[in-house]
């Protein structure tokens, strides 16, 4: 059975009926255990450690934000997402769905991208998405995303739209197959205000890309950065981890983006869940953050090791992983300072100085020598940006390891139809049926 750590509320994998949960130590590792009074019992792995090691990486945050335009709680979270009362937490990032349609058909993908028939939304319809986000507490950092969000040939206009209603921050949710051919339309984007290109980046072998994209894609995805580069804007490599096909390469990632700062600002590891269009839990065994850490650790020969790490400071602790790094002859991690909790405004403000190129950035990307005198405080702060790299993860829910505890702390929203707010992991939620709790 195990040793109880906590309890918390979750939902059946068949039925989404909301039912008590268990955080369960167990000789292998931390379980979250439930059971429906109509499907049965439910288990799965969320730590890959003891019981030591996970009780340290709780970094608890009790500071509850107020949600604008809140609704009132009626069938409890997560049926009253919306945001709903309970909700802990402002939106830090709004993922804005321009286009159902894709040029891929990734056998991994969260929003079962091409197998909607509905319209894209008008540019009408997207302005009152920014009217009504901004009635919500805004502005948000703003993630364009879909399907694939270059399918548009007005995605500019969406941005310049979103500028002028008073969000700051734009990152662009893409394959990167457009970007690679079509350097005016990617300039397009830059000029209208685009900040950076978050890149689906899952693999340096073409192999993994057959299996999680369904075609190889390496030299497409080297060619995005390259255009990146020229255009000025900066890109956050997004690799999905499944076990099997990917998990020996997160130390070559991290080396890589490394080798190509200061466009590439970041990597962010993504482990596969089972929504949309896969099964984590029957296709691999599921990953966790001592996981990952362990593999990143090891397969950088200890260059970047796992007590460099944190827990997000926003969000609950078992959602992610964080640290920047000094790159040189060695990488040097980066310590943090002051409050290790904070609030999404300033979560968002740091993710937004991170991931953006500042001008003068974007001038030595292009070739161009540093705009500062030598030896002075502004060139050694520019160069120090230079060389910054953000490794980071963010561990998604599914209907099994679904935890309302994290939920009542997320960040990270999709928009509605009717401009409403709905964590993602819970918009996403898809049950053993392969139907979605929210999504259309």
């Amino acid at each position: 059975m195990g040793k109880v750590l906590n309890t918390t509320k979750s939902v059946c994998p068949v039925c989404f009926k909301t039912m008590p949960a268990a955080v369960t130590s167990c000789s292998d590792g931390i379980y979250l255990k439930k059971e429906c009074t109509v499907h049965g019992a439910f288990s799965a792995l969320i730590w890959a450690g003891d019981e030591e090691s996970y009780l340290a990486w709780d970094r608890p945050n009790e500071k509850k934000d107020a949600i604008a335009d809140a609704k009132p709680v009626e069938k409890g979270c997560p049926h009253d997402c919306g945001l709903c009362e309970m909700h802990r937490r402002q939106t830090c990032c709004v993922l804005l769905e321009v286009t159902s349609r894709c040029n891929l058909g990734c056998p991994v993908c969260f929003a079962s991208a091409n197998e909607r028939t509905d319209r894209d939304p008008d540019i009408q319809t997207i302005a009152g998405w920014y009217r009504a986000l901004m009635a919500k507490g805004g502005p948000f950092n703003i993630q364009l995303s879909g399907g694939e969000p270059t399918m548009r040939d007005d995605l500019d206009e969406i941005i310049r739209i979103g500028r002028k209603a008073g969000f700051t921050f734009f990152q662009l949710n893409t394959n990167g197959l457009r970007l690679a051919e079509d350097i005016d339309y990617t300039k397009r984007l830059e000029e209208a205000g685009l900040n950076c290109v978050y890149l689906q980046f899952d693999s340096l072998k073409d192999t993994a890309y057959t299996v999680l994209r369904g075609q190889a894609l390496l030299d497409i995805k080297k060619r995005v950065i390259e255009v990146c580069r020229k255009v000025g804007l900066g890109v956050v490599l997004v690799p999905t981890i499944v076990e099997g096909v990917n998990d020996d390469e997160l130390g070559k990632l991290i080396l890589f983006a490394a080798e190509n700062l200061p466009t590439v600002r970041g990597i962010h590891f993504q482990p596969a869940t089972s929504v949309g269009r896969f099964e984590v839990q029957r296709a691999a065994r599921r990953l966790t953050i001592p996981d990952i850490l362990h593999r990143i650790e090891t397969q950088t020969s200890g260059a970047v090791r796992r007590a460099d790490f944190t827990a997000g400071g926003a969000e609950n602790s078992y959602c992610s992983f964080h640290a920047n790094y000094i790159v040189g002859k060695v990488l040097k991690p980066v310590k943090q300072t002051g409050d290790s909790c904070c609030s999404s405004s300033q979560s968002r403000e740091v993710v937004a100085r991170q991931w953006t190129l500042k001008e003068e950035q974007k001038s030595a990307c292009c070739g161009e020598n540093s705009p500062y005198e030598t030896d002075s405080l502004d060139r050694f702060l520019f160069e120090r940006e230079q060389r910054m790299l953000s490794i980071s993860g963010m561990l998604f829910q599914d209907a099994y390891n679904f935890d309302l505890n994290r939920v009542g702390q997320c960040y990270i929203c999709e928009v509605t139809a009717e401009g409403g707010l709905v964590p993602f992991c819970a918009y996403n939620l898809t049950n053993t049926k392969g139907r979605y709790l929210h999504r259309r």
